[in-house]
């Protein structure tokens, strides 16, 4: 049997991550979730109330017991029934209350199914049900502040005020084409202005957005320079441990190594690489090969030369994408004062910890630094792909004190369009499935 009204079917999944816990709960979310709950509780539970109360099987035996609750839709974050059953968080104790829900008709829910409806019900927009991830994942204090700004709808409002202001300068604008330039010539400037305005809002949002990805997402910040410059030494003081093997033999990193961390409240994945020089045998050859794969995709390169060899290079051959940091290691024995320079290197021991707290300090502020205490926001890829095809669209229009405001029309509507993909107001039916997918299953 299967609980399906009107074509909506009722799903359950566990609310709690798998494992022992203290408290463990099922969640049931759909039109069959009352009568399930009244199975399992042997009672019809009251509205927003907790009941203590057994959670029995289908022969009556108890299978636990603990706290029920119950939300009647629509005030649900489903906007649907929703019942929690909160008992104890032992796996076998939870496998046996979910059977029993599946039992009664529930389906297995998938992975952020919860979340999609949600969404599909209108309790909140596609960029507030992705930042319900975003605060499950955050990985330091600031993106889980930044997420929850983003649950509490600050990046939709800023979104959906920029499409607003958008689609007024286009009716404006179309409503202008049947007369002649000539009359029209205050309104064209204006509208002229107004599009410019439009153009810096987006960049800014743009710009805030990239700090917003990069404490959703991380960034990383690949170490980089040649053999024995002091990589794997960095990377052991910054995240103070012993992650790297270190050793006075040049070439000791072979491979890539990753290390999770926060530095000034931004998650950072930092990668150590192998050094980078001419020849090599088969196996070096091949970490370079991989060194040089991970400049490709950083959001920040810090490459290390040694302060105490005045041939080290100061750079790699080819400038990668990212920002670049030139680092001089080893202040301990070159006797160079260490701390940000003038030309914004910085000269630091790893071994003696001098310079680190300059380094730090300049990583936060090429990575965007901390989110604001309001009106900061996390942000996605996709969301800065929207932007960016929005700001497109606004740079190619012309300019409508020079006519041509069919042009400009079009690049309005498709800049629109484009900025209601970050909120799902337009053109979201191929994105359920990929963004809902990531989620957890039972949220």
């Amino acid at each position: 049997m299967t609980a399906v009204v009107d074509g909506v079917d009722t799903i359950a999944a566990p609310a709690t991550p798998p494992g022992r816990g203290g408290i463990g709960i099922i969640r049931v979310s759909g039109p069959g979730t009352l009568a399930i709950a009244e199975a399992v509780a042997g009672r019809r539970p009251a509205p927003r109330h907790a009941t203590t109360t057994a959670f029995r099987a289908a022969d009556g035996s108890a299978l636990d017991h603990g706290i029920l609750l119950y939300f009647p839709g629509p005030a649900s974050f489903t906007g649907e029934d929703v019942v929690e059953f909160q008992g104890h968080g032992g796996p076998v104790v939870m496998d046996r209350l979910l059977a029993r829900t599946l039992e009664l008709g529930a389906r297995l829910a998938e992975p952020g199914e919860f979340s999609q409806r949600a969404y599909l019900n209108g309790r909140m927009d596609l960029a507030q049900a992705e930042a319900v991830a975003d605060l499950i994942d955050a990985g330091s204090e600031a993106a889980a502040r930044a997420a929850v700004h983003s649950l509490e709808g600050v990046l939709s409002r800023r979104v959906e005020a920029l499409a607003e202001g958008l689609l007024d300068l286009r009716a404006r604008v179309e409503a202008l084409l049947d007369f002649p330039d000539d009359e029209i010539a205050a309104e064209l400037s204006t509208a002229a202005t107004e599009l410019d305005e439009r153009r810096g809002e987006l960049r800014t949002l743009l710009q805030e957005g990239g700090r917003g990805r990069r404490l959703a997402e991380g960034a990383t910040v690949v170490l980089a320079g040649p053999p024995n410059a002091g990589k794997s030494s960095l990377m052991n003081a910054l995240a103070r441990r012993d992650s790297a093997i270190v050793t006075d033999l040049p070439g000791t990193t072979r491979d890539l190594l990753r290390e999770r961390l926060a530095i000034g409240g931004i998650p950072v994945e930092l990668v150590d690489t192998a050094g980078l020089h001419a020849g090599g045998d088969a196996i070096e050859q091949e970490g370079m090969r991989r060194a040089r794969e991970a400049l490709a995709t950083a959001d920040l390169v810090l490459w290390l030369a040694n302060a105490a060899d005045p041939e080290a290079p100061e750079g790699p051959e080819e400038r990668p994408g990212a920002p670049l940091v030139l680092l001089h290691t080893q202040a301990d024995r070159s006797g160079r004062e260490a701390g940000e320079q003038a030309d914004g290197s910085v000269v630091l021991s790893a071994v003696t910890g001098a310079g680190l707290d300059a380094l730090e300090a300049v990583i936060v502020h090429h990575l965007g630094g901390e989110a604001p205490p309001e009106g900061g926001f996390t942000a996605r890829r996709r969301h800065l792909e929207a932007l960016e095809s929005a700001l497109t669209a606004l740079d190619a229009a012309p300019d409508p004190a020079e006519g041509e405001l069919e042009l400009v029309a079009a690049e309005l509507a498709r800049a629109h369009a484009a900025l209601g993909r970050i909120t799902g107001a337009t053109g979201t039916e191929d994105l359920l499935g990929r963004i809902f997918s990531t989620f957890c299953i039972g949220k």
